[in-house]
């Protein structure tokens, strides 16, 4: 298949989330028929709720600027599945991955005939494979792997890591993962594996305390790395670590503990934390406009709403705000909206081309303009004046429409 018939049959296994089916046994088989690809390499394997995609691209960018020839392997995307899956800090070409979906997918079916796989592997499953088998066949160094959902019955989840990092964890996916932050815990720290080192950014207590107790070889608590000298701008932020200065350029306060977390992941692979300075990671407070100011956030659950909000309290205050929402269903729509609506003094409701979004007449936002695709939102920013601020936000599928309609 070409790349177009690729991304057509992957959508056609439906969403991801909706149609995840864990368990590792499929995979397992899958990738053995592939000739076990995840077996080359050395990986650093990360989970956790918020900061996942932002504290493995941290890690990567760290690797690359020492040197390393990196695979990095992420989700979801925003503009493109080829994003998902990126070799020495580049996305790979729509031919890489239409030649590797075709691999994947031709071996899936011969399995289906034969018998030996119950169904066809999930969009996810069938990515992942992807993915070991893209970073087997260009020979990278290490993989930065971020764990799809939960941990321990992900389809990533069937690697030996040389390292394990759990970022902060907090609530979302509750109807798979449970709703009881011990129960979400013990989910993520299910990729822990015995003898691998592993590193826990700072938690909630009960959170910590399930991951100290399913621990099964040494561990490092970010807290006991102390920050010192720190300041946090409207761009990035910048801390000293045991006398290194970490330069982080990633807006937001929340990023200076995933900055912290990766500085730590780095050094335990025996690397330097400079390269950390020259992160890219799209559509998590990235301003893409000045007049008016444009950012994209994709804050998808209460955690990432609450970081939303304190940015814009420290940083905005005082400024005209605009807001351009959209959701999924399956979120916290009620608590998220409460917290983040009273601070704009408009705000668009709309929703994103995505089965999962919720209609834009459900999200609670009286006053709000209602539309029905992101496009027609951003036909609104018309009315903006030139000192006011955009955010774009809620989804990151809203985030990613967005993005591809307003860079070039």
């Amino acid at each position: 298949m070409n790349y177009a018939e690729a991304v057509r049959f992957l959508y056609s296994l439906g969403n991801e989330i909706q149609t995840a089916k864990f368990g590792l046994d499929r995979i397992t088989r899958l990738l053995k028929a592939l000739g076990d690809p995840h077996r080359t390499g050395r990986f650093v394997h990360v989970a956790g709720t918020n900061g996942k995609g932002s504290t493995c691209a941290m890690i990567d960018a760290g690797l690359r600027a020492a040197g390393v020839r990196t695979g990095l392997y992420t989700s979801p995307h925003l503009i493109e599945p080829t994003e998902r899956i990126q070799i020495a800090g580049r996305s790979v070409g729509e031919a890489q991955f239409a030649e590797a979906f075709t691999e994947v997918h031709e071996t899936a079916e011969r399995m289906l005939a034969a018998g030996d796989l119950d169904l066809h592997p999930t969009y996810f499953e069938t990515v992942t494979a992807m993915a070991f088998v893209l970073f087997a066949r260009e020979q990278v160094d290490v993989v930065v792997l971020e764990v799809g959902m939960g941990g321990r019955l992900d389809a990533t989840n069937v690697v030996m890591p040389a390292l394990c990092v759990i970022t902060p964890i907090d609530f979302d996916h509750e109807t798979f993962l449970g709703d009881k932050l011990a129960k979400i815990a013990a989910e993520k720290a299910g990729i822990l594996k015995p003898g691998v080192p592993a590193i826990f950014a700072e938690q909630p207590l009960e959170a910590e305390s399930v991951l100290r107790a399913h621990a099964k070889g040494s561990y490092t608590l970010a807290r006991d790395w102390a920050i010192t000298d720190l300041s946090v701008h409207v761009r990035g932020s910048q801390f000293r670590m045991r006398g290194v200065d970490i330069v982080c350029p990633l807006a937001g306060e929340h990023q200076v503990e995933n900055a912290h977390t990766a500085a730590i992941a780095l050094h335990e692979l025996g690397f330097s934390s400079a390269g950390i300075a020259a992160t890219c990671w799209p559509g998590r407070l990235e301003q893409i406009a000045k007049q008016p100011e444009i950012i994209l956030d994709g804050a998808h659950n209460l955690a990432g709403t609450r970081a939303l909000v304190q940015y814009i309290q420290r940083f905005y205050a005082g400024r005209r705000i605009w807001l351009i929402y959209g959701v999924m269903r399956d979120k916290a729509v009620g608590e998220m909206a409460s917290a983040l609506f009273p601070l704009a003094h408009r705000i668009i409701v709309t929703a994103p081309a995505n089965s999962r979004a919720m209609p834009p007449e459900n999200i609670p936002a009286p006053g709000a303009t209602l539309t029905h695709s992101v496009r027609d939102a951003l036909d609104l920013l018309r009315e903006a004046g030139p000192s006011d601020v955009i955010f774009i936000t809620g989804s990151l599928f809203v985030v990613g429409e967005a993005r591809a309609l307003l860079v070039q």
